[in-house]
This record gives structure tokens, sequence and C-alpha cells, in this order.
């Protein structure tokens, strides 16, 4: 039997592979999500169908987010970890072909298609990462779990950002097809490290009946509403209007567009992991409340309105966009954060895995909408329109939590 330093040991080897594993592809997701963008955009694309191409990366990711934590439970993390992996150097793979002689009713299909493959990599590799850490760090050490699997998502979340500068830069210095090749290799190396992985991480006997998947308590009916309105908003007026707006009406470059954002991103990631201790230390020193989620999300109503107000007043474009981004951003991520918290909190522990994963289809629900609305309107009305659509969509996640109860126990504020 192996001494406890030595499985510590192997632990810590784990957690390290995991994460190097999902470091790796989430540099990947941002990046391609970046190049994908900005590359046909300069082929003349519009918003519209711009926002299209990632129409089947936002679908399904919805459905392997539903059935994700099934899938790993009957074959393994280690399995869907480097599957997903491997999806993501095949939709890299794919995408090389793609060039301004394609006719766009061949491009957009088959673009949506080869996204696809990257929307199921991304929630596999996800689902995976999270579920690993669970596996090696021992069941009575909750605080080191809630330390580690914190340090992942806000690790991931700053990587995110590093991959939307790096998937710019990638374009502007190498071009399109090199880039992805770029990226293909870089993701071949994280694919040997799954040989050091043990096999069966996370395969259970237990069969989870089909209607369970679906089957939900009132508290998580409401709160994953509220998060499909919560990153709707976010995504109608991030992912597609903003970086085309600075790109094409503000004249930015592609490493400038792209650092803006990955600034933004690694801030938001950065504020998001210490939303936790500063809402502790300068709240009532208690976990947050149903009143806290409607605190924040009414307060996070107000600010795309008044960057939209300001933009109509004709206050400089740059500066307000600047500015208001980085309000929202730190807003946002306390939201995120409470979030979190409160799915924990309402879940029974033999829930945890459905749960969230019931709660995270939502939210890729609603970057569905949203990715698509942010094409749709800003063809029609600009940032401006959608701006006000935001604002509408995070007065919709307020209302729906105001039928939130507070959670049964208190729970170790978590993000």
């Amino acid at each position: 039997m192996d001494s406890p330093a030595k499985i510590a040991q192997v632990s810590i080897r784990n957690y390290a592979i995991v994460t190097v594993a999902y470091w790796g592809f989430t540099i990947t997701d941002g990046a391609l999500r970046m190049l994908v963008l900005l590359y046909f955009h300069t082929l003349g694309y519009t918003p519209l169908e711009v926002a299209m191409l990632f129409l089947f990366y936002e679908i399904f990711g919805i459905v392997t987010n539903l059935f994700g934590g099934w899938i790993g439970s009957r074959f393994g993390v280690k399995l869907t970890l480097y599957s997903g992996i491997a999806l993501q150097i095949l939709a890299l793979l794919l995408l090389t072909p793609v060039n301004e002689t394609w006719a766009l009713t061949l491009a957009v299909p088959y673009v949506m298609v080869a996204q696809a493959f990257s929307g199921i990599a991304k929630d596999l590799t996800k689902m995976s990462s999270k579920s690993a850490i669970r596996l090696v760090i021992p069941q009575n050490a909750q605080s080191a779990l809630f330390k580690w699997v914190a340090i992942l998502t806000g690790s991931k979340n700053a990587l995110k950002g590093v991959g939307f500068f790096l998937g710019s830069l990638l374009l502007g210095v190498f071009g399109y097809v090199n880039a992805l090749l770029i990226m293909a290799a870089g993701l071949m190396v994280v694919l040997v490290s799954g040989l050091w992985l043990p096999s069966g991480m996370g395969k259970v006997k237990a069969k989870v009946k089909f209607r369970q998947l679906f089957s939900k308590t009132r508290e998580i009916n409401i709160l994953s509403a509220a998060r499909f309105f919560l990153f709707g908003a976010r995504d109608v007026w991030f992912v597609v209007a903003l970086p085309v707006f600075l790109y094409s009406v503000l004249n930015w470059s592609f490493e400038q567009v792209g650092g803006f954002l990955a600034i933004w991103v690694i801030g938001y990631g950065l504020v998001q992991s210490l939303a936790p201790t500063l809402l502790r230390r300068f709240g009532s020193g208690r976990p947050p409340q149903a009143s806290t989620i409607r605190f924040w999300t009414g307060l996070l109503t107000a600010i795309p309105a008044a960057i939209a107000i300001a933009l109509q007043l004709g206050r400089p474009p740059g500066q307000t966009i600047v500015l208001g981004l980085m309000v929202f951003g730190v807003v946002f991520a306390f939201n995120s954060a409470v979030h979190s918290y409160l799915v924990l909190a309402y879940t029974e522990d033999d829930q945890v895995a459905l749960n969230v994963g019931f709660y995270y289809m939502a939210n890729s629900g609603g970057r569905l909408v949203g990715t698509v609305l942010s094409g749709l309107i800003f063809q029609m009305s600009g940032l401006v329109g959608c701006l006000w659509t935001s604002a509408v969509f995070v007065l919709l996640a307020a209302l729906i939590t105001l039928k939130l109860p507070n959670p049964r126990s208190a729970q170790e504020l978590v993000s």
C-alpha cells in the first residue's frame, strides 16, 4: 500500500497534468475565437454572418454540458478530457483550407461544422478538468478543493484573455493558416501529456436516469434562468459587436483589438477570483444570500444603459467603451462569483454534477442567443442597439432573481 506522501505526490502530479491540459486548451479556445472573428470580417463577412459561424459552437456546447457529466461517469474523465483536446486539434485542422476563394454558401456551413467540434471540445475539457480535480484531492480536504478549484477557474479566465491576444497576434504575424497549424502543434504536445494520467478516473458504476438530467429544484431552475439572461447580456455586445466596432469603426489594429479584449478578460478573471474574499471582508461576513445577487444584478442593469446613453449623447466612443467595459467587467465578475456560490448552496451533495451541468447548459444557451443577437442587432442598430439589448437582458435576470429564496444552509463562499 502506498504511503500518504506517495499518494500526495501522485495527486499533485495528476493535478498539474490536468491543469496544464486545461490551460493549453483554454489558450487555443480564446485564440481561435479571435482568429475566426477577425479573419472572416476582413474577408467581407457581415456581422450576422460572422455570428453564424459560432452558432454550432454554442449549440453543441449546450448539448455537451447536458450530457457531459453522464459521459464522464460512464467512460472516465481522462477519456473525455483528452477527447476534447483531440477534437480541438481536429477543428483547427478542418479550418485551414478555408480562404477568400470559397463561396459564402460553402464557407459558412463548413466553418459552422468545424466550430461544432470546437464547442464539444470546450465543454468536454471543462467538465473533465473540474471533475478530475475533485478526484485527485482527498474528500476530507474540502478547503484545499475550494482553493485549487478557485485557482483553476481564475487562471482559466486569465488565459482565455491571453488567447484573445495570441489569436490576433498570430493572425497579424503568421497569417490565418499558419496560426491554426501552430496552435494544433501546441495541442499535440498537450495531448501526449495524457499518457501520464491514470485511466478510469471518475468512472462509476451507478447509472443516471435520463429524466434526472432535467428534473431540478425550483431554486436551480430560477438561478439557471437568471444565468441564461446574465450571460446573454454579456455576449450580445461583447462577442461580435464590440471587436467589429473597435476594428471597423475606431480603426484599431488586430493586435490592439485582441490586446484590449485580452486585458479585459484577464482583469475579469482576477476580480472574479478576488470577489469571494472581498464580499466576505466588506460584507456581513456571511455567505451571499438571495439579496446579494439581487443587488449585483440590479447594479449591472444600469451599466450597459449608461454606456449606450453616453454614446448617443456624442461622448468620445473610444474612452466611453474602455471605461464602460472596465466597470461592466468588475460588476459582472461579482455577479458571476455569487452565482457560482449559490448553485452549490442550493444543491444537495448527491446532485452536484447533474445540477452544475444543467446550470452551465443554461449558461451556454444564453451565450448562444447573445452571440446570434450580437451580429444581428449590430448589423441593424449598431453597438448602441446591442447595449440596450444587454440592459434589457440584465433587467430580466434581475427580475427572475426576485423569486430566489435564501440558501437553506450557509456554505463556504467559493468562486
